[in-house]
């Protein structure tokens, strides 16, 4: 069984200091993810993480997203991404200490974008290493992009697209939060977010409480009702990771609290 499981940026670093990671939370997660793997054989992997406190807050302050035309431009856009690679290099150190047999499997690599959507990725190397037992480890990440010179991309983004491919049985996406609320930080959960209620609830969905270049939960919930609906029958829920053993009971198959999408 496959499934694509996201590190939130604000649950893996302290996302209002810069390039700032929670270094015990992320080996914690790390060990949850092993202790997973060695109880389901049949379980397999793609990873994503956010950039949260690194490459947020230099796309931020560059406006990458929005275009990449000039010398200086350029120079910004390699910045965001080495910014971005460092807490990858976090990442994948905590996987590969927990005994994860993770590979990275960067979009700024491969993805080429058209006015910031993804129009074409590299999936064979990814595909070819979800079967012979790797774990590709995918992040919010810089992008080429034909309109735009160069854009950023979001862990959901390149989601979506390998999701047409790779047909995942599960989306996980564990955050801070315990899913969608009514209101940001104490308001009450959403448990289910549907092609039915979207338009009531984007008038309660907002952006992160820090800075977050790819749109935060609103653009977070589009992009996965947009991928239940492509893909009927997919399990996609968004959860906290914040408390032990959470993420790890929801790639063993256990329910919890959270937000489900579906279409």
């Amino acid at each position: 069984m496959l499934i694509f499981l996201k590190l939130g940026g604000s649950l893996i670093t302290d996302k209002n200091q810069p390039q700032t990671v929670r270094a015990d939370v992320l080996a914690r997660l790390a060990n949850e993810i092993a202790e997973a793997l060695a109880a389901r054989p049949d379980l397999q992997l793609l990873i994503g993480h956010g950039s949260g406190s690194f490459g947020h807050s230099e796309a931020a302050k560059y406006g990458t997203k929005l275009g990449v035309r000039s010398p200086e431009q350029w120079r910004q856009y390699a910045e965001v991404a080495h910014v971005a690679a460092k807490l990858n290099r976090h990442v994948m150190d905590a996987l590969r200490a927990a005994g994860i047999p993770a590979i990275n499997a960067l979009p700024s690599a491969s993805v080429v974008c058209r006015d910031s959507v993804i129009t074409s990725m590299a999936v064979t190397p990814i595909r070819v290493a979800i079967e012979n037992g790797l774990a590709p480890v995918i992040m919010g990440d810089v992008a080429v992009d034909e309109m735009r010179g160069g854009t950023i991309i979001s862990t959901e983004d390149s989601f979506r697209y390998l999701a047409a491919f790779l047909r995942p049985a599960a989306i996980l996406l564990a955050g801070i939060e315990r899913g969608v609320l009514t209101r940001w930080p104490d308001g009450k959960l959403i448990p289910l977010v549907d092609s039915a209620n979207i338009d009531s609830i984007r008038s309660v969905l907002r952006g992160s409480h820090a800075a977050d270049v790819t749109g935060g939960m609103e653009n977070k919930v589009l992009e996965m009702l947009a991928q239940a609906q492509a893909m009927p029958g997919l399990s996609i829920e968004i959860f906290s990771g914040v408390e032990p053993d959470a993420v790890k009971k929801r790639l063993l198959g256990e329910n919890g609290e959270g937000t489900v999408v579906r279409a």
